[in-house]
């Protein structure tokens, strides 16, 4: 969103929106907006490091795995906070989520494979979530600056004509 007129582009490739065109009261409307977007975008991006973050204990958990570990207590979650205690019988094949419910068996190898291009999907959506905040904040940015400018102008006109009542009366 620049202040530019609206046939250029702004940096999402959509039409600039000519701010200094519109009014205060659109403005504020606009802004509000973005805030909004800004918000959504912000707890996107926090969901999408949070899964990175899981992947990745994935990866750590498995890598911890080895043929003594064959018959080893461990806890398995049933729940979030309810578990309940059971015996690593193959270290070496795993049980993966492949989402929506269904889980496919898979060797220490595939399962690496599999969480690694997960992560390479989370990391790519985590960075354009990342360039889609920054233009919205420059977006707000913008937005901020014009409203304040429109607040000095509106301003300065009622300094104007109080002095032209005070001359004039």
């Amino acid at each position: 969103m620049s202040k530019e007129s609206s046939e250029g582009a702004n940096a999402q490739g959509g039409p600039s929106i000519n701010l200094d065109a519109m009014s205060l009261e659109e403005l504020n409307q606009m802004k509000q907006q973005e805030e909004g977007r800004l918000q959504a975008l912000t707890n996107r991006y926090a969901q999408l490091r949070a899964a990175a973050a899981r992947l990745s204990a994935s990866q750590m958990a498995i890598g911890e795995l080895s043929p003594a570990s064959e018959g080893k207590d461990v806890m398995v979650p049933l729940t979030e906070s309810v578990y309940v205690p059971g015996k690593i019988r193959d270290p070496s094949k795993f049980l993966v989520d492949i989402g929506t419910g269904f889980y496919v068996e898979k060797s220490s190898k595939d399962t690496n494979s599999f969480l690694d291009r997960k992560l390479k999907l989370v990391d790519a959506n985590s960075e354009n979530i990342a360039k889609a905040i920054q233009v919205t904040r420059q977006n707000l940015e913008s937005l901020s600056m014009t409203m304040q400018g429109k607040m000095l102008e509106i301003r300065a006109r009622q300094e104007g004509q109080r002095h032209k009542a005070a001359v004039e009366g």
